[in-house]
């Protein structure tokens, strides 16, 4: 079963923005949209190797900063090209000030 993974505190992740976090070898990105709203899906592109959260975040999804593949954060799902392959997304849950994701 997974387990449930502090990776941030609130404060941490300003609206509309993300952050990068390691959870053992897994690179995650912690997402935070407006009205509370956090996410988080793996943190490296599905068609080559760079880190999302580098990218910009716009509406609902992170685009890519090496070629501009787009990925939906609330579902993973590769939205444009180069990009064929969806991304990890992880559950998270809020208690008090705590981030945590199921890994």
């Amino acid at each position: 079963m997974a387990d449930w993974v502090r990776v941030a505190a609130k404060g941490d992740v300003a609206e509309n923005a993300c952050i990068g976090v390691r959870v053992g070898d897994k690179e995650i990105a912690v997402y935070h949209l407006e009205g509370g709203e956090f996410h988080a899906t793996a943190n490296v592109c599905s068609h080559e190797y760079a880190l999302l959260t580098d990218g910009w975040l716009e509406n609902g999804c992170i685009e890519c900063p090496l070629h501009a593949a787009q990925f939906d954060i609330r579902t993973g799902k590769a939205l444009s090209a180069p990009a064929d392959e969806d991304i990890a997304v992880y559950k998270v849950k809020l208690e008090g000030d705590d981030i945590l994701v199921q890994v």
